[in-house]
């Protein structure tokens, strides 16, 4: 890769990179685990929004980024290995458990993914975490991965399908895995855990939930 030497800020650098790997702003934010909207803030040309630690961390993990270059123009855009192909850069995994998290979202979490696993199948989806407690079993058993992709819509639901939901603090900041279901009052969700040891109902609404995440499927250990 050509050096580039021009006198230039961090987020201008970062537009280069979009421009290099060819790709559209929305598949460079979804690549990033941010909102398209977010990328568009840290690319305006005065001075956008800087640029997080958790971004460079996925610059530099997924497209093999110089972060040395990103922030002061020396040396090469990428590392040595060169930019990874968009399309095998793969998801991340976050071995964490929800319910300690302080994270609203899966985008940008505060915690760095611990690796990327690179399955086809699922390479749409936002993220990996792993099945803690024994609330959803035998549908998800603890210790099982699984594949999640967020919902941008909440007022499309697949009704019984399973669910990573992140609330606010009038839901109690509520951070779990649940299977939805319909209430009659359209306003107002229905969770219900698989295990059937768990008994009772937690009803919330829709409007306290942050972030949405239907569960796409699972994976074995042997596979990351």
């Amino acid at each position: 890769m050509n050096k580039q030497k021009v006198q230039q800020t961090e987020n201008q650098r970062l537009k280069l990179i979009v421009k290099e790997l060819n790709i559209t702003q929305k598949d460079f934010a979804y690549k990033l685990g941010i909102q398209p909207g977010s990328l568009s803030d840290i690319l305006r040309a005065k001075g956008g929004m800087k640029i997080s630690d958790a971004i460079k961390y996925k610059l530099k993990q997924s497209l093999h980024v110089n972060i040395e270059w990103l922030e002061s123009g020396e040396g090469n855009q990428f590392l040595e290995t060169g930019p990874i192909a968009t399309s095998d850069i793969g998801v991340p995994y976050y071995n964490i458990n929800l319910s300690d998290t302080r994270s609203k979202t899966l985008q940008v979490m505060e915690e760095k993914p611990d690796y990327f696993v690179n399955y086809r199948p699922f390479n749409d989806c936002t993220a990996y975490l792993p099945v803690y407690g024994d609330s959803m079993y035998p549908k998800y058993a603890s210790g099982e991965i699984i594949a999640v992709k967020e919902v941008k819509n909440i007022d499309v639901i697949q009704w019984g399908e399973a669910y990573v939901i992140m609330t606010n603090e009038n839901a109690n900041e509520l951070k779990c895995i649940k299977i939805i279901h319909e209430h009659p009052d359209s306003k107002k969700i229905v969770l219900k855990s698989s295990n059937p040891n768990f008994k009772g109902d937690t009803i919330i609404n829709k409007a306290d939930i942050l972030s949405l995440y239907i569960i796409k499927g699972k994976i074995t250990r042997n596979m990351i």
